[in-house]
């Protein structure tokens, strides 16, 4: 599929290694030389800032949207030509989830995952048939990754839905896979009524 907008997910800090920083560096430098126009949370600090200047510097379009209540923080990418102002968090993700054909989330926190784990959802049940990824520097989603498998393990995922999440460890790798991605068969409301038939055969 052809990627035009990439959504990306990261934090607001900066984190403990140097190479989140670089990481972020060269997803923006990458998407800039493809053509790829950035979409992400409008924001000028820590790797948000970072992914957006670097698309910028090398020649990319960015686009960034933040809410009303964070940019009177002052927190807002306001040289950003693009930067669009909406009133709440909820409002913030369902314009980045319209505009973009596939997201990513680079190390971040809490809102970096939930941000994420919103779309993956989506992508699990159907409503879109858009590709997500982990960009997974120096192994920072590691342990999210095995409880995942536990998960598919315990039988609260499908096989076929844990393998839809794309993880790489180089940006150009991970455009490549985001292009090559292929929806999952099946969504989970189908899985959900045959796992319910399966337990009423049990009871």
């Amino acid at each position: 599929m052809k990627i035009g907008k990439l959504c990306v997910f990261c934090g607001s800090g900066m984190g403990r290694k140097a190479e989140y920083a670089a990481a972020a560096e060269a997803l923006g430098r990458v998407l800039a030389e493809n053509g790829i126009e950035l979409v992400y949370g409008g924001g000028s600090v820590g790797l948000m800032g970072t992914v957006a200047r670097a698309a910028l510097r090398h020649g990319g379009k960015v686009t960034g949207i933040i809410p009303q209540s964070l940019a009177d923080r002052e927190v807002a990418f306001n040289e950003l030509e693009n930067l669009k102002i909406v009133g709440s968090m909820h409002e913030r993700k369902a314009a980045m989830i319209k505009l973009a054909d596939a997201f990513v989330a680079l190390p971040g926190g809490i809102g970096t995952l939930e941000e994420f784990f919103e779309v993956l959802t989506w992508t699990q049940l159907g409503i879109h048939s858009k590709p997500c990824a982990l960009l997974n520097v120096r192994g920072y989603y590691d342990r999210l990754l095995q409880f995942l498998d536990h998960t598919a393990a315990e039988r609260f995922i499908e096989k076929e839905h844990r393998k839809m999440l794309i993880v790489e460890r180089s940006p150009s790798r991970l455009l490549k896979s985001l292009a090559a991605f292929r929806p999952p068969r099946k969504d989970k409301a189908a899985w959900a009524l045959k796992e319910s038939r399966t337990l009423e055969r049990w009871d």
